[in-house]
């Protein structure tokens, strides 16, 4: 009998085009399916909670897929590192009931977005946290995330290219915290998240810290609908999807 089956992913995403499938590209959805596909010797398809762009990373990614195994589901997830590169591990794996769905059955998303402030770049940091060559201020940046909370039309933030059916979104939680000495973390809680917003926010709150954008403006930034209003989209490699709430 077929089984539904939940699996958590961490990933360096500095090697890949992405989570979904694409033509011409590798995707880390591709490199698990032929894993679980070699793995229980059938074809998989993974259901992801979401899109991830090139270059961005997880620390706790969550996906679906259906299979008929001898193997029990909580113990998928040790067999299954045995086929993965270095750079994606699954963590946790266990049986959800059949209505389970990894991208539908979603409360809310935490992404945190890592960033430094040194005008010489780390060499040892370059895919894993952005570089912002001047001091920042973390009270202002403070500021700015508490005017992200609530249920926003979010189209300021939102990057060309998408036409989602609403773009209307609540955030639940943000805030920027220094974890060493110039080093911050932003996180962002949600219950969804438009094309680029979270690397958007990034960049504004970025901004904000910098004195570009008054920390104060954020509400009439995201009031405006004006997407050359907020500031710019930080790189890709210092995003995380951090956790997934069902």
């Amino acid at each position: 009998m077929s089984k539904n089956i939940f699996l958590k992913l961490q990933y360096d995403g500095t090697n890949y085009n992405g989570w979904q499938t694409q033509n011409n590209a590798v995707a880390i959805q591709d490199v698990v399916e032929n894993a679980l596909s070699s793995l229980l010797n059938s074809d998989i398809e993974l259901i992801g909670c979401s899109r991830t762009d090139a270059g961005v990373h997880a620390l706790g990614y969550c996906c679906s897929f259906k299979a008929e195994t001898p193997i029990p589901p909580e113990n998928i997830f040790l067999a299954l590192n045995s086929l993965l590169p270095d750079d994606i591990r699954a963590v946790y794996s266990c049986e959800k009931p059949e209505n389970f769905h990894a991208r539908y059955s979603v409360k809310s998303k935490t992404y945190i977005y890592k960033f430094y402030s040194s005008l010489i770049e780390n060499p040892l940091l370059r895919n894993s946290e952005w570089n912002v060559r001047s001091e920042l201020d973390l009270g202002k940046m403070q500021d700015a995330c508490r005017g992200l909370i609530g249920t926003h039309d979010f189209t300021s933030f939102m990057a060309m290219g998408s036409y989602p059916s609403t773009t209307v979104r609540t955030i639940f939680d943000a805030g920027v915290r220094e974890t060493a000495p110039g080093h911050y973390e932003l996180f962002v809680t949600g219950d969804g998240f438009l094309y680029n917003m979270v690397r958007i926010i990034a960049g504004t709150i970025a901004a904000c810290g910098l004195g570009k954008i008054d920390s104060a403006s954020v509400p009439e930034i995201i009031e405006s609908k004006d997407r050359k209003k907020a500031g710019a989209t930080a790189p890709a490699h210092g995003l995380y999807l951090f956790e997934v709430n069902y």
